[in-house]
């Protein structure tokens, strides 16, 4: 084996343990999943099958809802009307969309159905189900348009899936659903996936977009909290397009109905859905009912992960010295930034005896995420609580960080201006410097 070959064979080792606890978490979870027709038709539905087996044989129970908006577009050219991302369904489109689902089905049911030596699939065996598993309701005249045998979701027949789940099955669900009345009815992959997820309590939902959203200035929007996708659902000075303002509104509804997260991926990647699953920053944005992130009191549980930062500041010089111990002692002191499970950044504060004064020490993030605000967010916390302790300054030591300080309105002095408490035990080797904010 050559260097170039290690090099690739020790990324994928290091990808594969950085993936471990994922793969345990996602284990006996359910994924839902919206594949929209374009997708179907193009060049990324080889890989996309290869990873939906993958999920498969790692243990998530897996339901595929697939799309036929390409398909159908191709087939009828300009004999049918879509509006507000909803088509005007008349025999010939409800004939074609029916003839369409059982092609599409079909066609997806054999890629999940290969095993070829030497491939992917190789092995993989996997049983596919599907059938009539929507309870759908016509959608009725809206603004003046009769929508014909277009429908909306009246129900997900929850116990069927279940047990085709239950039964290790890919459970296919197409765009179609059947009413009480036996009246075949059009819907759209968007909303059968939301309901779909909701009906069961999934764990995540994915759809499959043709862009992801973005700020103001261009840059993708990793996390979203479901109000916000639903302000940005119905906003109209967005970049986001009127497909993915729709796919918002689902995910928001989804949320806000127990589905845990909802994951926006580009469907042109076609790493995507691996990567967003078994990495820790993902590829697309995650839609949660709470933030994925967030800035909390430190406990016990998080001293393996503020010792796993601190650590290597330690034995650089750029923290004083603690014991494992010491920080054990010292945990109620720390705030931390968690992000999906992670301890990533951290911070401390010891009050000081005389009651009017507080250190901050122990400011540490991981190298992956430095210079995006989490230390600014923690230490301004701590200050906050500096604050309502009564205390009138903070001061902390640093060695290498003093500018970062400086910018927020720390003044550099000396030794001497310390409280006598912590003069005393003040560490002339290391030549700290002292900082000093007015509270």
């Amino acid at each position: 084996m050559n260097t170039s070959e290690d090099s690739r064979c020790d990324r994928s080792i290091a990808w594969f343990r950085e993936a471990s606890p994922y793969i345990r978490a996602h284990r006996d979870a359910t994924l839902v999943i919206a594949v929209p027709g374009n997708v179907i038709a193009g060049d990324t539905i080889d890989t996309l099958v290869h990873d939906l087996a993958l999920l498969h044989h790692l243990g998530l129970r897996l339901v595929v809802c697939y799309g036929l908006r390409a398909q159908v577009d191709e087939a009828l050219a300009d004999d049918s009307r879509v509006v507000e991302g909803r088509r005007v369904t008349d025999d010939l489109a409800l004939q074609t969309i029916v003839s369409e689902a059982g092609r599409v089905r079909t066609e997806l049911e054999a890629r999940l159905s290969a095993g070829l030596p030497n491939t992917p699939m190789s092995g993989a065996h996997l049983s596919v189900s599907s059938g009539n598993l929507i309870v759908a309701r016509p959608f009725g005249v809206r603004d003046g348009v009769d929508f014909r045998h277009t429908g909306s979701v009246r129900e997900v027949r929850r116990e069927a899936i279940s047990d085709m789940l239950d039964a290790t099955h890919v459970v296919l669900i197409g765009p179609i659903g059947y009413s009480l009345t036996g009246d075949i009815f059009n819907l759209t992959v968007d909303e059968i996936a939301a309901h779909t997820a909701t009906a069961l309590g999934a764990d995540k939902l994915v759809y499959l977009v043709d862009s992801l959203p973005v700020d103001a200035a261009g840059t993708l929007q990793r996390e979203l909290d479901s109000a916000t996708a639903t302000t940005r659902s119905t906003a109209t000075d967005t970049h986001d397009n009127e497909h993915l303002k729709r796919v918002l509104g689902y995910a928001s509804a989804a949320c806000d109905n127990g589905v845990e997260r909802v994951h926006l991926l580009d469907q042109h990647k076609p790493d995507a859905l691996l990567s967003e699953l078994f990495t820790r920053d993902g590829s697309g944005t995650l839609i949660t009912a709470e933030r994925w992130e967030s800035v909390r009191p430190a406990s016990i549980n998080d001293l393996g992960g503020i010792m796993a930062l601190v650590a290597p500041l330690q034995d650089e010089g750029a923290l004083a010295s603690r014991s494992r111990e010491q920080l054990e002692l010292d945990i109620a002191d720390f705030v931390v930034s968690e992000r999906d499970g992670t301890v990533v950044a951290c911070a401390a504060l010891y009050l000081l005896d005389d009651g009017n004064t507080a250190e901050i020490g122990c400011v540490a993030t991981h190298p992956d995420y430095r210079g995006e605000g989490r230390a600014d967010a923690i230490v301004s916390q701590l200050e906050a609580r500096a604050k309502r302790q009564g205390c009138a300054e903070v001061f902390l030591l640093s060695t290498r960080a003093g500018h970062w300080f400086i910018e927020r309105g720390y003044t550099e002095t000396g030794e001497t201006a310390l409280p006598p408490q912590r003069r005393d035990t003040y560490n002339r080797q290391r030549s700290s410097k002292v900082y000093v904010k007015s509270l």
